[in-house]
């Protein structure tokens, strides 16, 4: 075999660069989040957090139980055993740390309250997990609910160097076209930062579905979705991508099956009843594939794998898709196996490489061949 075909080999044979774009990180103990805290919220804070119930408890817990740290504490609290149990064990170039519950503090009606306590979240962030190692990458968490003090942590943190998005709750009073949010967009794009939405927040304090409230915790996970439309929706109709062209989202743990459906319905009726929405210059399916971005996790697993192949084909997965495991979460998906076979080049781009774009984070690792894998 000559040099040539060696360095051919050596390609094919080369692993994929990983990403991973939901990853929970949280401090070990309520005490922890003191030091970052303004003392007038201590005792709230220690005695009834966010104040909000957890309407659907899962009955198999929230995480893993191998990822509980050595030293003990909840799992994700401890970075040097997550880097150990998951970055290192998967060979992860970047871990985007979404947090905890600290969005959920957004539905507080004591909007000072809960922007002191998002605050002192991102300040924990920055000091216990961001100076350890430099595959954290860290998402700045806002009070959605106060877009003036929203604006003013994008402004403190936004030029923070590993700090690569802003992260929002998605079970809000309002979808996330609206105006009232969109100078938390303007700041967004003046930073350069994608915007993110994570579940957790359905059913806390609104209904987290148009007829109500389901019985149980499985009814409710298989609906997340909705609430990942009606924002998707929102965005595009309201012209929000118009307004700010160069602003990105990413919808976290939501799936991705539901966004061709949205996306044809959306270009029907646009072209039935665009006077409604004159602002708008081209189909509302192009707005969505330029500027929204999804996680893989939870991945739909079709009976016939080849069908989930389709539907990534029909929302240009290529650059719409970024892999996520929800680590440590129970319904954490494996790098290595949650994918369907697919060419190489959408396998690369799903697990790295949109995401490199979207974050402005070099990669070390390239899968560069087309072949199955």
């Amino acid at each position: 075999m000559n040099q040539a075909s060696n360095v051919n080999e050596a390609t094919i044979r080369e692993p994929l660069g990983i990403i991973d774009t939901d990853v929970h990180q949280s401090p070990k103990r309520k005490q922890d989040l003191l030091p970052y805290l303004p003392k007038v919220w201590h005792e709230q804070y220690l005695t009834y957090g966010s104040g909000l119930a957890n309407v659907f408890p899962t009955p198999i817990g929230v995480s893993r139980k191998d990822a509980t740290p050595e030293g003990g504490g909840p799992a994700g609290s401890d970075p040097h055993f997550m880097l150990k149990h998951h970055v290192e064990h998967y060979g992860i170039d970047y871990a985007i740390l979404t947090g905890g519950s600290e969005a959920s503090f957004a539905l507080h009606p004591d909007l000072d309250y809960a922007s002191a306590v998002i605050r002192a979240y991102n300040d924990h962030t920055v000091e216990n997990w961001l100076t350890v190692d430099p595959r954290f990458k860290g998402s700045i968490a806002v009070n959605v609910s106060d877009p003036e003090e929203a604006v003013k942590e994008i402004e403190r943190l936004g030029d923070h160097p590993d700090m690569v998005q802003i992260i929002v709750c998605s079970g809000v009073r309002a979808p996330y076209g609206q105006r009232f949010y969109h100078p938390i967009y303007e700041a967004a794009e003046r930073y350069g930062l994608p915007i993110a939405f994570h579940p957790g927040t359905e059913g806390k304090m609104y209904p987290p579905t148009p007829v109500g409230y389901p019985t149980r915790y499985m009814e409710w996970h298989n609906i997340i979705p909705l609430t990942f439309m009606a924002h998707v929706n929102s965005l595009v109709c309201e012209g929000v991508f118009e307004k700010f062209p160069g602003l990105k989202f990413v919808g976290i743990e939501g799936g991705v099956a539901w966004l061709p459906h949205l996306m044809w319905r959306m270009d029907k009726n646009y072209k039935a009843l665009r006077s409604q929405t004159p602002w708008l210059k081209r189909l509302p399916s192009e707005y969505i594939k330029e500027h929204i971005r999804l996680t893989t996790q939870p991945i739909e697993e079709p009976e016939r794998p080849g069908e989930f192949l389709q539907i990534l084909q029909m929302i240009d997965a290529e650059k719409t898709i970024m892999y996520s495991s929800d680590y440590p979460h129970w319904d954490f998906d494996n790098p290595k196996v949650v994918l369907p076979p697919m060419p190489r080049e959408l396998k690369a781009r799903i697990l790295a490489g949109t995401a490199a774009e979207l974050y402005g984070l070099p990669l070390k690792k390239t899968g560069k061949a087309e072949v199955n894998s």
